[in-house]
């Protein structure tokens, strides 16, 4: 696994290369584009540079990044850790892609010409609150979007924008644990406060060290102190401890005025509830979360892998699963579950991390499930092993894409249904669906916490996840057609198996979902958009599918309400 950081390209401000990436006439309803009244100047781009020590850079597209160094490996290209330190890389690179404009802009890997695309045109790799505090102001006096990234694990996107000036946190570093964390004079107990720039492979040894663990992710890669946490963020913890929204004790984040703010129960406490579950992109850049840690402890991972022959096949396992996922709920554990084509046959994967407990314990608990296995005539590859909670997170490096939250009664009903609306899916062309038990317990327990967490989560089960994919060849074409089939096909099967209790999670969905404020945020929306206007009254902070963003065109580039 590739884990040092690289330099970043550092390309001189050439205003005229610039200037020659985007036409079309300005209009005040739109943020500036190059050419435009108020896009800053060359002078005023490098008095700008001078006052954050020189961190203003030209961004590129990875696959340029990657010819400037003579290319990057396959091992490289596919790697997160690698491309967390290429400033304008996505973990997907398909949203560096402009695929709409006319002509489509595109930089694709060992391609000889390379468009901008959705990549910003100018970026600041920020090392200190200060740097992200004149990129605000710089970016409200002159009008520019604002891109925010931390790593680019973003399934929607949200992370890059054509012609936006892209604030960089990747180097916001700071890690501080503490033995007793107070706000107001009130001890919440142990936590770490984590610069946004951390990934959890190194979060999750620095805990390892002091002897705890934190809810995060299970991609290795991803920064939790970012749109993660913003999302809600999810975990195979959270069965025992929650999501990560209801374990973040404090914020530090700059606003859209450029004021640094804390943020936390007590100090400006409405912006405290929208960030922890509100949404990623739209409330200020954060510069360090507090989250809740607890005594770290051994868990029992447990995979079982097995070949099947066709979708009817595929449709009997998901059936199966979804009559024994209850099976397991003493034991509290997060699963991952996976099925799709690998040609010429099909493949199912279900891992299981049993926190607490003992192998022969969660061997017990999977017995029923392994035995109907048996009955349906599969035969799997089985491994157990037991490991310390944090030694395992720090082994995954995966990712994927849209889905949405089935509720228990799906499971208990409906277990058919599930069969045969998966056998839909993959049948349909979905590259595969994934399963994440990464809800009920305490997820549900919860459900006191008042923040901006769609209610869904506490009453779902799992969380449903179906992608497509396509190949560079792929022209931009056929891509829009596989998006639309994503959204007007697969995406309502998708809600059908999920039915009128069901949502998604913002951070994994569908950006083209056309009811993103109640499938996403529920009845928080209302809530939500007045909170937006009292931090960020210019709409500075807007991304797809986000807050605010119905006001805007589908790149969030041009208000059309």
């Amino acid at each position: 696994m590739f884990h040092s950081v690289l330099p970043w390209l550092e390309l001189p401000l050439i205003l005229s290369l610039v200037l020659a990436l985007v036409s079309g006439k300005p209009t005040s309803q739109c943020f500036s584009r190059p050419g435009d009244p108020r896009f800053p100047t060359a002078a005023q781009l490098a008095s700008f540079n001078a006052t954050i020590n020189g961190r203003l850079l030209n961004v590129v597209p990875s696959a340029k990044f990657c010819q400037s160094l003579g290319g990057c490996s396959d091992a490289q290209w596919s790697d997160g850790n690698f491309r967390n330190n290429i400033m304008g890389a996505m973990i997907q690179y398909n949203w560096e892609q402009d695929y709409t404009s006319t002509p489509p802009s595109l930089c694709l890997r060992n391609s000889t010409v390379c468009g901008q695309g959705n990549v910003p045109i100018l970026g600041v790799n920020v090392t200190t609150a200060e740097h992200i505090q004149a990129a605000v102001r710089f970016a409200k006096i002159h009008n520019l979007k604002i891109a925010i990234k931390a790593s680019g694990h973003d399934f929607l996107g949200r992370s890059t924008a054509k012609n936006s000036l892209l604030i960089w946190t990747r180097h916001l570093l700071n890690v501080t644990f503490h033995d007793s964390f107070t706000i107001d004079g009130v001890d919440q107990g142990s936590a770490v406060t984590v610069g946004s720039g951390v990934g959890l492979f190194t979060l999750y040894g620095l805990a390892k060290e002091h002897g705890k663990i934190f809810v995060g992710g299970t991609t290795a890669s991803v920064v939790p102190s970012g749109g993660y946490v913003q999302g809600a963020g999810h975990s195979t913890l959270s069965p025992m401890l929650g999501l990560a929204a209801d374990n973040a004790l404090q914020f530090e984040i700059v606003i859209a005025n450029g004021t640094l703010l804390t943020v936390n129960s007590v100090s400006n406490p409405d912006l405290f509830w929208a960030l922890r579950g509100g949404g990623a992109g739209s409330w200020g850049v954060i510069v360090s979360t507090t989250f809740r840690t607890f005594p770290t402890f051994n868990a029992v991972y447990h995979s079982i892998t097995l070949t099947m022959n066709n979708t009817d096949q595929v449709a009997q396992l998901a059936t199966l699963h979804a009559k024994h996922i209850f099976d397991w709920d003493p034991l509290h554990p997060g699963q991952y579950f996976s099925w799709g084509p690998t040609p010429p046959t099909f493949t199912g994967v279900i891992n299981s991390f049993f926190p607490n407990t003992t192998i022969p314990a969660a061997t017990a608990a999977l017995t029923p499930f392994l035995n109907g296995l048996a009955a349906l005539g599969l035969t799997p590859i089985l491994s157990s092993q037991m490991m310390v909670m944090n030694d395992l997170l720090r082994t995954f490096t995966t990712d994927t894409d849209p889905g949405g939250a089935a509720p228990p009664s799906a499971y208990k009903n409906n277990a058919t249904d599930i069969g045969r609306i998966n056998k839909q899916l993959i049948d349909d062309g979905a590259a595969g669906v994934i399963g994440n038990l990464v809800a009920g317990g305490q997820v549900s327990k919860n459900a006191h916490i008042d923040s901006a967490v769609t209610p869904k989560w506490r009453t779902a089960k799992t969380h449903i996840i179906i992608w497509a994919n396509w190949n560079d060849s792929t022209s931009p074409e056929e891509v829009e057609a596989i998006r639309t089939a994503m959204t007007n096909r697969k995406v309502p099967l998708l809600a059908t198996l999920a039915g009128p209790d069901g949502g998604s999670y913002s951070n994994e969905a569908d950006v083209r979902e056309p009811n993103f404020q109640t499938t996403f945020f529920g009845p928080n929306y209302g809530r939500l958009s007045r909170i937006k206007k009292a931090y960020d009254p210019d709409a500075m902070f807007i991304v797809p599918a986000g807050v605010g963003s119905e006001n805007f065109d589908a790149d969030t580039l041009c208000k059309v309400n």
